[in-house]
């Protein structure tokens, strides 16, 4: 069987602004959750059994303490904001596994889920369903990939290798160099996606790297125009550069998923409902009822 683990927040922003508004009978926005439901509603529909959720119940985490410029819901659509909740809510009435993260953030419980559904013999294949790059380093092989909903595109180990240069261990290190403007970490000056790339292709980490220019691996340096410049700014910005990497790795929790079997949907729940008469779509709720009896 596969495993569907899905970005919630990222789902409902792309619904948010790829739908049409819809209100509810008092007048609220609901037209983003609506369409994350119908969205996974297809994904149910075209065989997908086992499916967790992962939210950002909050935008701020614990990674704002270590990083005044890291990403915060300040200038996030009052519209869209006050979804985050109704989404969380509408998701569980619906009978799938959330996971609403405040201290961590959404990409954390997924790297979490995905680790424990990658250790379990009855899983054929985890798909962690987001764009998101952080999300790369999570990659295994072709039992672990990432499923780009929107282009429909899959990317397994190999699919890392092309489109980052470097093996899916060392996007930590390769975000930390080149930054992460969705994140808010700028990455170092003058470091770029083909000199990370280069550098960490053949050491792995930053942490092999000398610092000195003329220890390098001779090929790293051919293959690099100015060298010695970057090799100065890593040595002289190697504490920056950890922090930076810090931000860019995903902490696993394995208390977020305990067992597989949990993830099994079996169907809405009474206060589905409730959730789809506010949507003012009554049909929705009659849609998965359907499903559930296939």
């Amino acid at each position: 069987m596969d495993v569907q683990l899905v970005d919630g927040t990222y789902e409902l922003f792309r619904q948010y602004f790829g739908q049409p508004p819809r209100q509810s009978a008092d007048g609220r926005e609901v037209g983003a959750v609506r369409g994350v439901l119908v969205s996974l509603m297809a994904m149910l529909a075209d065989g997908a059994t086992h499916m967790g959720v992962a939210t950002d119940h909050v935008v701020e985490s614990f990674r704002n303490d270590l990083w005044p410029g890291y990403k915060t819901g300040a200038g996030i659509e009052p519209e869209l904001a006050s979804q985050f909740g109704l989404l969380e809510t509408a998701l569980q009435a619906f009978g799938l596994v959330v996971w609403p993260m405040v201290e961590l953030e959404a990409d954390d419980a997924l790297a979490s889920a995905a680790s424990v559904a990658a250790a379990d013999p009855t899983v054929d294949r985890v798909l962690i369903c987001t764009p998101d790059k952080d999300l790369a380093q999570c990659v295994v092989g072709r039992r672990v990939v990432q499923l780009d909903r929107r282009k429909g595109v899959l990317t397994d180990e190999d699919g890392v290798w092309a489109k980052y240069g470097v093996a899916p261990r060392s996007i930590p290190d390769w975000l930390a160099l080149v930054g992460d403007s969705a994140d808010g970490f700028p990455g170092l000056a003058g470091w770029g996606r083909r000199s990370a790339s280069v550098v960490l292709a053949h050491y792995g980490t930053f942490d092999e790297v000398p610092d000195d220019v003329a220890e390098w691996d001779p090929d790293v340096r051919r293959g690099l125009r100015g060298a010695a410049a970057l090799a100065t700014r890593l040595a002289e910005e190697r504490d920056r550069a950890e922090l930076f990497r810090d931000l860019a790795t995903l902490r696993r929790d394995p208390g977020v998923l305990d067992t597989v079997a949990t993830l099994q949907w079996q169907g809405p729940t009474g206060q589905f409902d409730d959730v789809c008469a506010l949507l003012r779509d009554p049909a929705l709720a009659d849609r998965a009822r359907a499903l559930a009896a296939r």
